[in-house]
């Protein structure tokens, strides 16, 4: 307790009126068409100015009032969820400096300043993965803080490349980037894949679900994820024409579709959510790679108030049957928690892009764009097929928790009786509703001339029917005795394990980095390093001052040694 009152509601009081007076100055930016840089000079090196500089536009004011009302309401939310826990404060001061850090990203168009922000979500995303203090947080925690880590190094690197231009401030040079330049482009490419986990670097998102449900809302919604997508706006204007666009294409489309089908497969219920996350980062990407990062943008934003709900429903749910998490033990939950199955559906719905929800005002504009554009037919097949993908697994999770009857047995009492996580459930649920309304009409009002024919147009519409009916039917329907998967078990494990990428990130990739590591450090730390080195150095130095203690010991010996050494240097000198 805090002053007497509950530090969820300080947080939720404090989180939301910053919420709502940024998205006030990135309204009355965005209609003055105004824009502020703020500017503090800390070192000169060389003519290149070190500067902590902060950036106030309507992108920035709308994305980080946007991360501060999600941020209010996952804190009210873990109110109730984290009750009881020995570690409340830590928590909730952890997801302030998480919350920190994300604002300092948004707000920094400045390479060096940027830093604050990248590598604190890499330190504190690791802190809260491995909250928990088991064996999984534990192996969740290195692989999140291992693949972030070569995303820093991305960063640290085009940093050093960027120093010929004379400064880090990428808004003034982003235009202006030539194929020159295509190595700071590919660096930047591969700081954002690692942050929004695209292959090949896709194996930490779900494992990041070790981290307590709320800070899974967070970060998959507005913050960690999206910080890779969020960079690459900034930096689209330098990417324009280059041929890192056509390879981020391809990544990303094959990121979608890989997501899609795994979640497929998967029957533990936020790692379901964690890879629909991964498909529409997929998403955002794609479509930023063909030059439409007002769209990214737009996308980025409904699927924050979306994918948020839908993790605290999810996080509602297992708290309430007492921590399970497989799917195949739930069902009838539609009776027992009815305003969070409603809201759940709302947000899945929106996720589908279902018609006049959040999601669709974004998804459908993107697909239609994307059809519309110059790609090739490996794209376009992706995009149509893992759309179709995105129902069917939502469907599918619809089935497993909503209808039917519950498995988890007569001792599990299911109840919705937490007043903190619904008041935030049922506050993100007006967002999901109308959130991509209020977007759409106030701050995306461009006008997309769309040139489809009638099957392109009505292509997504059809894809996501034949998705919902077999995501539906094909958990329904009885076969026969015989598991038909058997025949194919292959094929099943390679489709529904990420295509063995958490294998890859973990087993071979690691043993590899280890070995060659270990063997570095003895040939170096411990051998060459340590023989020339620091142990090499003091043993010359004790040998010194052995020779020297020795000489004043003022023993006769070393007199009578000396003087017939004097002796023999002076005759010999004579000769």
């Amino acid at each position: 307790m805090i002053w007497g009152v509950s530090s969820h509601l300080i947080s939720l009081v404090f989180l939301l009126s910053s919420s709502m007076i940024c998205l006030g100055l990135s309204l009355t930016s965005l209609n003055l068409g105004l824009s502020y840089m703020i500017e503090w000079e800390i070192i000169t090196l060389n003519s290149s100015s070190v500067v902590m500089t902060l950036i106030f536009d309507w992108i920035s004011g709308l994305f980080l009032g946007l991360v501060l009302y999600i941020s209010s309401m996952v804190m009210y939310y873990s109110g109730d969820y984290m009750d009881g826990d020995k570690e409340y404060g830590r928590f909730m001061y952890l997801v302030f400096l998480f919350v920190f850090s994300m604002g300092a990203l948004i707000v920094s168009p400045n390479l060096i300043s940027i830093l604050l922000g990248w590598d604190g979500l890499g330190l504190i995303s690791y802190i809260l993965v491995v909250y928990y203090q088991n064996e999984k947080s534990a192996s969740a925690g290195m692989l999140t803080i291992l693949s972030n880590r070569v995303g820093d190094v991305g960063i640290l690197l085009s940093i050093s490349v960027m120093f010929a231009l004379g400064g880090w401030n990428f808004v003034y040079y982003g235009d202006y980037l030539g194929d020159d330049w295509d190595l700071l482009k590919i660096l930047i490419c591969m700081a954002a894949m690692t942050k929004s986990a695209q292959i090949p670097f896709s194996a930490w998102l779900p494992a990041a679900m070790a981290a307590p449900t709320p800070v899974s809302a967070l970060v998959h919604s507005s913050t960690l994820v999206t910080a890779g997508v969020y960079i690459l706006i900034r930096f689209s204007g330098a990417l324009e024409g280059s041929g890192v666009q056509s390879f981020l294409l391809i990544i990303s489309c094959l990121t979608m579709f890989m997501a899609g089908l795994g979640a497929n497969y998967e029957f533990d219920l936020k790692k379901i959510i964690a890879l629909s996350t991964l498909s529409q980062l997929g998403v955002m990407m794609s479509i930023l790679s063909l030059g439409f990062s007002d769209l990214a943008f737009f996308h980025l934003l409904t699927h924050a108030l979306f994918k948020a709900l839908l993790f605290m429903c999810a996080g509602l749910i297992i708290h309430s049957v007492s921590g399970y998490q497989d799917i195949r033990n739930m069902g009838g939950l539609v009776s027992s928690m009815p305003l969070t199955a409603v809201s759940m559906n709302l947000a899945n719905l929106a996720l589908c892009g279902m018609p006049f929800l959040s999601g669709f005002y974004s998804k459908d504009l993107i697909l239609e764009v994307a059809f519309m554009s110059e790609i090739n037919f490996l794209s376009f097949l992706l995009y149509s097929v893992s759309t179709g993908l995105t129902v069917c697994y939502t469907f599918r999770l619809i089935y497993y928790t909503m209808s039917g009857e519950s498995n988890l047995g007569a001792s599990v009492f299911i109840s919705e009786n937490y007043y903190c996580m619904m008041s935030a459930v049922v506050m993100l649920s007006m967002g999901a509703i109308s959130g991509g309304a209020l977007l759409s009409w106030v701050v995306f009002p461009e006008f997309y001339m769309i040139c489809l024919s009638l099957g392109f147009k009505i292509l997504a519409l059809v894809v996501s029917g034949i998705g919902a009916v077999l995501g539906y039917i094909l958990n329904i329907v009885s076969v026969s005795y015989n598991l038909k998967m058997l025949m194919s078990y292959s094929f099943v494990v390679f489709m529904g394990s990420m295509w063995f990428m958490p294998m890859l990130s973990t087993l071979s990739l690691s043993r590899l980095t280890f070995n060659v590591s270990g063997s570095l450090g003895q040939l170096g730390d411990k051998g060459w390093s340590e023989y020339y080195g620091g142990e090499g150095f003091f043993q010359g130095i004790m040998s010194g001052s052995s020779f020297l203690q020795v000489s004043q010991e003022n023993m006769i010996m070393i007199y009578m040694k000396g003087f017939f050494l004097w002796v023999v240097i002076v005759f010999f000198l004579l000769i």
